[in-house]
C-alpha cells in the first residue's frame, strides 16, 4: 500500500504543472521573441502602407495623364479632405482626387466629372513640391507647369523617405529627398 500512495503523489507532482524556474525561463524567452517579432511587424506594416501610397498615387497620375490624353481633355490632382473639391497646399495626407478640368480652373465644379477618388492614408505623409498643390496633364497628357516631386514619408522616419518626380512630359521617376523635403515630409 505504501507504494501505490507514492506513485500517487508522483503522478499528482506530474500533473500539477510548471515549477516556478520553468515558468520565469518560459517568459524570458516569450518576451524577447517578443520584443524581436514586434519591431520587425512595425516595420513591415509601415513599409506596406507607404508602397500603398506610392501605388495609389500612380495609378491616379497614371490614369489623370491617359484620360487626359486619350479624349483630348485637360484634367487635374489635387489634395482633398472630403473627395469633392481641391484643398489649398502641399499636403496630400488627407486623401486627393483627379477630375476632368472642363473649364481649366484646377478646381473642381460640380458637374465635372471625378476620375478617383482616394482617401486619407494611414501612417504615411504625402507632401508636393512648393508652388505645386496641383498636377495638370494637358490635352496631350503632359505635365503642365514645372516638374512637380512627392516626398513620402512613413513612421519608418527620415531614413526611408522617398521622391516620386513627374516631369513636364509626364513622365515619372524615383528619387532621393533633400533634407528641406524630409524635413517637411517625416513630421507625422
Amino acid at each position: 500500500m505504501l507504494f501505490l500512495h507514492t506513485g500517487e503523489t508522483d503522478m499528482k507532482r506530474m500533473i500539477a504543472g510548471f515549477t516556478m524556474i520553468e515558468l520565469v525561463i518560459g517568459l524570458a524567452i516569450g518576451g524577447t521573441l517578443m520584443g524581436i517579432a514586434v519591431p520587425s511587424m512595425l516595420s513591415a506594416l509601415h513599409a506596406a502602407h507607404s508602397a500603398e501610397t506610392r501605388a495609389a498615387l500612380l495609378s491616379d497620375l497614371m490614369k489623370a495623364s491617359s484620360k487626359a490624353g486619350i479624349h483630348g481633355v485637360r484634367t487635374t490632382l489635387c489634395p482633398s479632405f472630403d473627395g469633392r473639391v481641391c484643398n489649398s497646399g502641399f499636403d496630400w495626407s488627407a486623401g486627393w482626387i483627379a477630375f476632368i478640368d472642363q473649364n481649366g480652373s484646377r478646381e473642381r465644379e460640380p458637374e465635372e466629372a471625378l476620375i478617383s477618388v482616394r482617401g486619407a492614408l494611414t501612417d504615411t505623409r504625402l507632401i508636393s513640391s512648393s508652388g505645386r498643390s496641383r498636377v495638370v496633364f494637358q490635352g496631350n497628357g503632359g505635365n503642365a507647369g514645372s516638374n512637380v516631386t512627392f516626398t513620402l514619408c512613413d513612421r519608418r522616419g527620415a531614413v526611408k523617405a522617398q521622391t516620386l518626380v513627374i516631369s513636364n512630359t509626364g513622365n515619372l521617376r524615383a528619387g532621393r529627398p533633400n533634407a528641406t523635403q524630409i524635413a517637411l515630409a517625416c513630421t507625422i
